[in-house]
Formats: C-alpha cells, sequence, structure tokens
C-alpha cells in the first residue's frame, strides 16, 4: 500500500515509518520538523519505497494515498504549550485536511488520539466509554480540547460521509529517539540522572503513570491500522503504574547516577492519575505490551548516553 505519515520523523512516527517500510509498503512521511528531525529518517532516504515532505498540515495538500497514520502534533507540554494556537489548529484543521484526503482518496485513516482526552480522571483506570474531565480553559487545553475535537471531527466525517476511520487513545510512551528536552517525565529523568543533575519531581510525587514502550505502541497502531469492523476509540498503553517519585529513583538506580531528587510545585491541570483500561484492545486487537519496562528503560538509557556523548 501507498501510506501517509504525518509527523512522520517524530519520535513515534519514525519508529512507525521504519515499520511500515520493513513491510513492504510505500510511505510518505509528512513533518513540518517543529519536534520532528531530519536525523530520524535519514537511513530511511536510501530506500526507494520512502518519500519525505517538508510541509505543515494546517495548510491543505493533495496526495494519493491508500492509508493515512495521523500523527503530527507535539505532544509534550513544553512543545504543545510553546504556541498554543498553532497546536489546536494542527489538531482541527491538521485534522480536516487529513480527513479531506481520505473522503477524496477513500483511504482508512488513524488518528493518534491521546489519553489526555480523560484531563484529570475522576474514574481510574479509564476505560474509553469515561468521557473525561478536562479544563477547556487550561494552559493544556489547545492538546486536550484539541485532541477531543480531532476525535468528534473523525467521528462526524465518519458518520456523515462513511469516512473510515480509527481512533487510537495513546497513554505515554518512550524509548529511543525522544527529545532530550521535551519536558517529559521519563526523558527529563534519564537526562538529568546521565548528566549528574537533581532529578526534578513536582509535587510530592504520589501523582501516577503507567509507561508503554515506543515497539508495543506501533504494535498496537498497525494491529487497530489493520482491523476490520472496530472504528475505536481503543486505548493504547502499559497498565503498569508508577508513583514519579519511583520512577525517580528506579532511574537513578538504573543510570547509577548520584543524582539526588528535588520537589518543585506541581503545574496548571497535571493529572493526579493515569493508568489505561487495555481490556478493549485485547479483546478487539488481541494486543497487549509485551516489552518489560526494565528492558525498555534499559534501551532508552541507551539511547540518551549516546545522544549525550553526541
Amino acid at each position: 500500500m501507498r501510506i501517509l505519515v504525518t509527523g512522520g520523523a517524530g519520535f513515534l512516527g519514525s519508529h512507525l515509518c521504519e515499520r511500515l517500510l520493513s513491510s513492504g509498503h510505500e510511505v510518505v512521511c509528512v513533518d513540518n520538523f517543529f519536534t520532528g528531525r531530519k536525523r530520524n529518517v535519514t537511513a530511511l532516504l536510501q530506500n526507494p519505497l520512502f518519500e519525505l515532505v517538508r510541509h505543515d498540515i494546517v495548510l491543505p495538500i493533495l496526495l494519493e494515498v491508500d492509508r493515512i497514520y495521523h500523527l503530527a502534533c507535539p505532544a509534550s507540554p513544553i512543545h504543545y504549550q510553546y504556541n498554543p494556537v498553532k497546536t489546536i489548529k494542527t489538531n482541527i484543521l491538521g485534522t480536516l485536511n487529513m480527513l479531506g484526503i481520505a473522503k477524496r482518496t477513500r483511504a482508512r485513516i488513524l488518528l493518534a488520539s491521546t489519553s489526555e482526552v480523560y484531563g484529570d480522571p475522576a474514574v481510574h483506570p479509564q476505560k474509553e466509554d469515561y468521557w473525561g474531565n478536562v479544563n477547556p480553559i487550561g494552559i493544556r487545553s489547545c492538546y486536550d480540547e484539541g485532541k477531543r475535537c480531532a476525535e468528534t471531527l473523525m467521528m462526524d466525517y465518519h458518520r456523515q460521509n462513511g469516512v473510515d476511520i480509527k481512533i487510537v487513545r495513546i497513554f505515554n510512551t518512550y524509548g529511543p529517539r525522544m527529545l532530550p528536552d521535551d519536558g517529559r517525565v521519563v526523558s527529563n529523568f534519564i537526562v538529568q540522572a546521565l548528566e549528574g543533575k537533581d532529578l526534578t519531581v513536582y509535587g510530592n510525587g504520589s501523582q501516577t503513570r503507567s509507561f508503554c514502550y515506543v515497539d508495543d505502541l506501533i504494535d498496537g497502531m498497525i494491529s487497530m491500522m489493520d482491523s476490520e469492523d472496530f472504528i475505536g476509540p481503543v486505548n493504547l498503553g502499559n497498565p503498569q503504574e508508577f508513583t514519579i517519585l519511583d520512577l525517580a529513583k528506579k532511574i537513578i538506580a538504573m543510570t547509577g547516577s548520584r543524582s539526588k531528587i528535588v520537589h518543585k510545585p506541581l503545574p496548571s491541570d497535571d493529572p493526579t492519575q493515569r493508568r489505561p483500561d487495555i481490556t478493549l484492545a485485547g479483546v478487539k486487537l488481541g494486543w497487549k505490551p509485551k516489552v518489560t519496562v526494565d528492558d525498555g528503560f534499559r534501551n532508552t538509557i541507551e539511547y540518551f548516553t549516546k545522544e549525550l556523548a553526541r
């Protein structure tokens, strides 16, 4: 197939492009390189089935494709809050433009949505039928509400125009090619530990997160895209839950760092608990994470060790 991946030079997108090429597909990678890096896909440029297009999906683009993985959007608070208006434009106008291609070419489209649609959840763990608890006027709203609106657009194009859609809600994912300065907790802690700096824990560290290794997440996305008679939304994540304080201690131990843990005030609207219920993914896709947290962190620490040496 000829497959479009928006945000294809980013952390998740570049892994997805690699996997699709290894399966013999033709891949068109579209990225504006705000958080994506050309270095992530440089090795793929030798493959005649790979095409790299520098383009911002807020603007229309004409392409002929069979499938669309719509991943484009900054996903870390530092980056999506840098230009919140642009973030919500990417989520709404970008999704409209991709749905336009899907409608015209009859392509199947998968939206990479997020666990952030659940906000600061009043239900734990989070199931797909939970509507969420989101602040519509907070500093995270450009991303949270942007993704919620993107899901609405997907459903309305499906109901009104018969567009073939898939929606996945991605929980915290980590692994090689994360940006060292993206402000997400795993990359923050690993980089701080490797540089011998204090690890910054916001609040008392009792808030929880669940971490899914990138290879598992890509497996889940492809399984969802290939599934029939199921549009989602479906949670993709690892239900193993950590407090942020326990995570900091684990990273210090695994890196052999002498870093200390320091506490800073909790950011606005920071969720207190986050853990996916992945029962639906198991039933509909036969999917569950396979990579252990220790193996995943070990691979990620090795990657950042090389990155910092670079």
